[in-house]
């Protein structure tokens, strides 16, 4: 029975992966900074790790045929040595093991975010997207570095590859959707741009499925070694439309209001530098980052995926659509409606009078 260790595996995307491959058939071993009981209770086995550190790598990777490596620290803020000694110092750590080891199958996840330059990216393939000479955040340009140092791996010992998926959502999401919904019930969300950007997501279990079949695939001679691929959902969205109908049939409401990218960048950019000024380490409510993704098209072609390693979205955007919003109305409840007011108590015969002078007999 194959063996395979997942890095981060009790993360979101991670678990879906762990589940599929133990659906599957295949042996699992989970390494985290914690122990993770619900995945544990799944079947695959858990061993407390700290990639940037690297203790208990070698032990981990003992019996290992294959590693799929999700851990990372995401986000929209914070200092650039985090981002680097969680996403490229704990790669190549997690890289020389495997050598070390001798495991022969590497799968990397990454981002479409590697990739972008601020502004519309319109079915776009690997073969035409470059690493842009400056980053807009240390998110993806960490990312990019790790996963270069990946895919330049690729040789007769170890064949590697590398999973973009974008913006995944789903039940158990613990990201984006969640933030957006606490930001549109506090009344902070806004539609930024002219809101017809169109975008491309992927439900959390075709970005799972991705992973998995790469891997299946993956080897010293296979289309895929050594080569990096954008996977989403079949089709684009009007993001801004999906996510309207999204709130609106989990009983949110509608988002209401609009800014100019053009105004919300330069705002953006005043808030960014009043938070590093203060040197305050919450992340900020609008970052230039965010402006540029979210006010921005950005979908892909997924030919080579479908070509190299037989991806083939098995659950629709639509059927994932209406997952999510089950999963929102039970998750994140709209507010319960204010209590009506208490109905005013009857007036006097005398008041009536005074009020209305005609009215006494």
């Amino acid at each position: 029975m194959m063996r395979i260790l997942v890095t981060g595996g009790g993360g979101f995307l991670g678990k879906a992966i762990t589940r599929q491959l133990l659906d599957k058939g295949y042996a699992v071993r989970v390494l985290g900074r914690n122990r993770y009981p619900e995945v544990e209770e799944m079947g695959a086995e858990g061993v407390v790790c700290d990639l940037s550190v690297g203790r208990r790598l070698d032990e981990a990777l003992v019996g290992v045929d294959a590693v799929i490596h999700t851990a990372a620290r995401a986000g929209m803020w914070g200092a650039y040595e985090d981002y680097y000694q969680a996403n490229v110092v704990a790669t190549e750590r997690l890289l020389e093991a495997i050598q070390r080891a001798a495991v022969p199958r590497l799968v990397y996840t990454s981002s479409p975010s590697v990739t972008f330059q601020g502004r519309d990216e319109e079915n776009v393939s690997e073969n035409d997207a470059r690493y842009p000479d400056t980053f807009p955040f240390y998110y993806p340009e960490t990312k990019a570095l790790a996963e270069a140092i990946v895919l330049a791996a690729n040789g007769p010992a170890l064949a590697t590859t590398s999973i973009r998926p974008h913006l995944i959502y789903g039940p158990g999401d613990p990201h984006l959707l969640p933030r957006l919904v606490a930001r549109h019930q506090a009344g902070r969300l806004r539609v930024i741009g002219d809101g017809k950007n169109k975008v491309a997501l992927t439900y959390i279990d075709n970005a799972a499925q991705a992973h998995v079949q790469a891997l299946e695939q993956l080897a010293p001679d296979s289309p895929n070694a050594g080569k990096p691929y954008f996977v989403t959902d079949e089709d684009p969205v009007l993001v801004w439309d999906w996510l309207n109908e999204v709130f609106q049939e989990a009983g949110l409401g509608r988002i209401e209001g609009q800014v100019s990218r053009w105004i919300a960048l330069p705002l953006a950019s005043a808030v960014e530098g009043f938070w590093w000024a203060l040197a305050l380490k919450s992340e900020p409510p609008i970052t230039k980052f965010t402006v540029q993704q979210i006010s921005s098209s950005h979908w892909y072609d997924l030919s080579n995926a479908k070509r190299d390693f037989g991806y083939a979205p098995s659950i629709s955007g639509e059927e994932g659509k209406l997952r999510t919003i089950a999963w929102l109305k039970e998750a994140h409840p709209p507010p319960p409606p204010p209590p009506p007011e208490p109905a005013p108590a009857p007036k006097a015969a005398a008041d009536a009078d005074v009020d209305n002078p005609g009215s006494a007999p």
